[in-house]
């Protein structure tokens, strides 16, 4: 990158879709107004090349989508439709990407936030001794009173999800080990799709719902769900929905359980907003899986599977975890 100042000319929006921005790119802040009877959402994610992404196994144009992705997915987890982002990216003095590569990713990010209307306001751009750094945040907004918290899972709720997981994970694998990769895996990693429309049914359809999106695998999001809520989380492995089809049985396991970076939903609620959600998903024509059940015990995760209930440890991805 030649100049900074012309790079972040050349990636401001010339329109914004949301009639609430006042100033955006090109003052010392953003400006907006808020809608009033909504609360505010604020979701963050910083990517680190070799760590999150890679270009074996991604285009600059699929970082940034996913790079946005990430946060988009996050907002739907709370039942928020999100409005605004911010990018801030360190770039290797090294020369290793390119001007032409940046602006290929943030092309994959107005990719995305054109298709939920959500308009880029600021950020930052500077340089870095060492690998690229994509850091996205992402305000969205919800309904005041809706509260999809981790925290509100009871015993007796309907465990859910909104669609297949592990297909992710096994994009990766077959990326990382240089086969043919089925194109359904290929774009479930590269071009995940946040769940915004399920999260704005969850989020309108009233009573209580204990939400989380599936980014660390499915182990982990629903030992986070009955942590937090103080309950016992058991899943029927029969009922759990993937694409993994031709796949060995050790392969759909794993990915499926601890794959991560599928972006679906898992939630919990009881039976009558459950019953009342089958049918609201049904009408939009959009999936609800059930996969389990809340019943009272310690925090921790069931699996059942062949007749044996075995504890589903978090697995997934950790940062800190050697072997990760």
């Amino acid at each position: 990158m030649k100049d900074e100042f012309s790079f972040i000319r050349s990636i401001q929006p010339d329109r914004h879709h949301q009639p609430t921005v006042v100033a955006g790119i090109g003052d010392d802040a953003a400006l907006y107004d808020a809608e009033e009877g909504f609360h505010e959402i604020a979701a963050v994610d910083t990517l680190v090349e070799d760590m999150h992404f890679t270009k074996k196994t991604m285009t600059p144009f699929h970082i940034g989508y996913k790079a946005l992705a990430v946060n988009v997915s996050d907002i739907a987890a709370m039942g928020g439709r999100p409005v605004y982002y911010l990018v801030s990216v360190s770039v290797p003095k090294s020369g290793s990407w390119s001007e032409a590569e940046l602006q290929e990713m943030y092309k994959g990010m107005t990719v995305l936030a054109d298709e939920y209307g959500v308009d880029l306001i600021g950020g930052d751009t500077n340089a870095t001794n060492d690998k690229l750094v994509v850091s996205v945040t992402v305000i969205g907004r919800v309904e005041k009173g809706v509260r999809l918290l981790r925290s509100n899972a009871k015993p007796g709720d309907v465990v859910f999800v909104t669609g297949p997981v592990g297909s992710s994970a096994a994009g990766l694998h077959y990326l990382l080990e240089g086969d043919d990769c089925p194109e359904h895996y290929l774009k479930a990693h590269q071009m995940p799709e946040p769940q915004v429309s399920a999260g704005r049914l969850l989020a309108q359809a009233g009573g209580r719902i204990a939400l989380n999106d599936i980014s660390d695998g499915l182990a982990s999001e629903a030992n986070e769900i009955a942590e937090a809520s103080g309950v016992t989380v058991e899943i029927d492995w029969s009922r759990v929905p993937h694409d993994l089809h031709g796949e060995t049985d050790e392969y759909v396991e794993k990915w499926t359980l601890f794959g991560g970076e599928d972006f679906q939903l898992i939630g919990c609620t009881g039976q009558q907003t459950w019953e009342r959600l089958t049918e609201s998903f049904e009408k939009n024509g959009q999936r609800l899986i059930r996969i389990g059940r809340v019943v009272e015990g310690k925090r921790e995760v069931f699996l059942l599977k062949n007749g044996e209930r075995t504890v589903l440890k978090k697995g997934g991805y950790n940062h800190f975890v050697k072997g990760d």
